[in-house]
């Protein structure tokens, strides 16, 4: 273990096991007080298990923890929390139906007893020293994602934390949410928490992080390293191994955020003839996912990947639905591959050729409880007559050879979805929705939590399946993302189309559309 005098936080020789799977093995690393902290790696590299480990949700098979200088009890969340650790989740877990004071009291000590008006007063102060914009009355269900993060954090700070961890907080923010949580973290490290982010990015690792740290298959390759003395191309290579240069160099420098985002090039560009789809007027009623489409007129060809920008709840996840057949459609018309489906339902939609890589895939994507070869059947059973036979064996057989083509790393076609990676996870729906007869994929944040290897294989499919003559819709909150994938980018504002651009994109120009600013 390294130096460790001053050390928030020590590890040593902590391993965990599952099965035959090793998720750490033999980490030994100690992290300086009052300093901002990074732990990187791709998927399934063991970052959110140390996280759960130090956060006394794992208890190690092998090895040590201290925290300020105390052993703490493996295993144990209220020792880790007495000594002053909070983990922040990726996946939120404030109660949707509560309001900002009552996910706040639930999570604090003490049994005393509040009117709802001193309840809020309490937290409402709580949330003003830390310059969190947010009234305590208000319900959890009501705030945007960055919102409700930021309760998040304010939550995990009512017991004085001095370790606060961060696991993937990114992951769901827009650019601008990232950046309003980096200088949250910043205002922490001067209150004198210390601050450890799991992250993906390379790019914000750089951006916010005093020391990186690498994780690769469960072991720790390097770190702490001063962030100062690597760049992303080092960064990169620790992260990704021996495999980092199969990598694109064009993609490399995107995905390191080494070189500016360009806009997609392609030797052939759009496809001549009739659009794989085209919303001519669309409107759609209010729903709970986003406002309402307004007189929406939007095409894309065969042979382009059209991205999406725009601040999140704008209507892009209505333009997807609608798409889908998950909203109905007030007015307008819906053409696929020059099929009038306005009013055709889903399994209609995916015969004419539409494809969809959903925006949860643990939620709209995979059964995490269903075995694997399941849920790669719902594509081919959804393209079946009702009442045909349905041969389980071959099904299975027909899902480990598209599992095995697609390179996911399973160990058999029975085990439950929820047992991959992030990374894997999306693969099994890319094999599923990404077949030769498909004419329009919509990839609705297809790379959000993954790591710089899994994300720059969606980028390679999604690009051979324009370079093949499909039509993409591709919507990402990261504008660097789309600049470098996208042939062309249209924003979206209120549900309507605002404003549409060319390469080589602008990124002011962009933003200040998103905004409903001039530029």
């Amino acid at each position: 273990m390294r130096g460790n005098d001053d050390a928030i936080l020590a590890c040593r020789n902590v391993a965990v096991r599952y099965g035959d799977v090793t998720a750490l093995d033999d980490v030994s690393i100690a992290f300086p007080r009052g300093m901002i902290h990074a732990v990187v790696g791709q998927n399934g590299a063991g970052k959110t298990t140390f996280a759960r480990v130090v956060s006394g949700l794992v208890r190690p098979d092998q090895g040590a923890v201290e925290i300020g200088g105390k052993l703490i009890a493996g295993g144990n969340v209220n020792d880790a929390r007495r000594a002053g650790v909070e983990l922040v989740h990726q996946s939120f877990a404030l109660p949707p139906s509560f309001t900002v004071a009552e996910a706040m009291q639930f999570g604090a000590a003490g049994g005393a007893l509040y009117t709802r008006a001193a309840l809020e007063r309490r937290w409402q102060a709580h949330l003003d020293a830390l310059d969190v914009k947010v009234s305590a009355g208000a319900r959890i269900r009501t705030l945007t994602v960055e919102q409700q993060q930021a309760v998040e954090i304010a939550r995990a700070l009512v017991t004085d934390a001095r370790l606060l961890i961060l696991d993937e907080p990114t992951a769901v923010l827009s650019p601008e949410g990232a950046k309003k949580l980096f200088e949250r973290v910043r205002r922490l490290k001067e209150r004198g928490v210390t601050v450890l982010l799991i992250l993906h990015k390379i790019r914000e690792v750089l951006a916010i992080a005093d020391t990186v740290s690498v994780l690769r298959g469960g072991r720790l390759i390097d770190g702490p390293l001063p962030a100062s003395d690597i760049d992303a191309d080092a960064l990169a290579s620790l992260i990704i191994g021996p495999s980092a240069k199969m990598l694109a160099g064009e993609d490399r420098a995107a995905l390191t955020g080494a070189a500016a985002p360009r806009g997609a090039e392609t030797e052939t560009g759009p496809i001549a003839g009739p659009p794989v789809v085209s919303l001519r007027g669309v409107s759609t009623r209010p729903d709970a996912d986003g406002p309402a489409l307004q007189a929406v007129d939007f095409v894309v060809q065969p042979g382009e990947i059209v991205g999406i920008a725009g601040v999140e709840g704008n209507g892009q996840r209505t333009l997807v639905r609608a798409i889908s057949s998950l909203a109905d459609i007030a007015e307008g018309s819906l053409e696929l591959a020059g099929r009038d489906v306005t009013n055709a339902t889903l399994s209609q939609r995916r015969a004419a050729g539409l494809r969809v890589i959903p925006f949860e895939r643990n939620v709209e994507g995979l059964s995490l409880t269903s075995p694997l070869w399941e849920n790669w059947s719902a594509g081919q059973l959804l393209a079946r007559p009702l009442l045909a036979a349905i041969s389980p064996s071959a099904l299975r057989r027909e899902c480990k050879s598209a599992l095995d083509a697609w390179d996911v790393r399973y160990a058999e076609v029975g085990q439950p979805a929820g047992s991959l990676s992030g990374g894997n996870a999306q693969k099994v729906i890319l094999s599923r929705e990404m077949d030769e007869s498909g004419k329009l994929i919509i990839a609705a944040q297809p790379t959000r939590g993954l790591d710089i290897g899994a994300t720059a294989f969606v980028w390679d499919a999604l690009r051979k399946a324009r370079d093949g003559g499909c039509g993409v819709i591709f919507v990402s909150s990261d504008l660097d993302e789309v600049f470098d994938l996208a042939d062309r980018v249209v924003v979206m504002l209120s549900g309507r189309i605002v404003a549409e651009f060319r390469p080589p994109f602008d990124l002011t120009r962009v933003g200040a559309a998103m905004t409903g600013a001039r530029a």
